[in-house]
């Protein structure tokens, strides 16, 4: 179970963000430190860390995080991405509850980093 974080703090309306997607199962909002054009975060509204933690009961969760990351992708007007999910500090992540990158706009290398 996930413990109070920025993205729990916002999923409780304590904290703004600049929504890009609403709905009963996940947010998706404007990265605050984009890393392109189009930075968007998808936030399940379950309390889950990362990958590692999740169980077979999550899978339909998951799934439709992906759905919602190419919808965005679309509504932001881009026809090429990159979606990310980081699993640990050593991955990079370091807000701890799960989230997908969609980010896009630009030529975007690889490897990423």
């Amino acid at each position: 179970m996930a413990s109070e974080t920025i993205f729990s703090r916002i999923l409780d309306g304590e904290l703004p963000c600049d929504e890009v997607y609403s709905d009963e199962h996940c947010l998706a909002f404007r990265d605050v430190q984009p890393q392109a054009p189009v930075h968007v975060l998808v936030i399940p509204r379950k309390p889950l860390v990362n990958l590692s933690e999740v169980e077979s009961q999550d899978q339909m969760l998951l799934g439709h995080l992906l759905l919602v990351a190419s919808k965005v992708a679309r509504k932001e007007g881009i026809s090429s991405w990159r979606t990310v999910i980081n699993n640990g500090a050593d991955a990079g992540q370091t807000v701890f509850h799960l989230h997908v990158h969609v980010i896009g706009g630009r030529s975007l290398s690889w490897p990423p980093g």
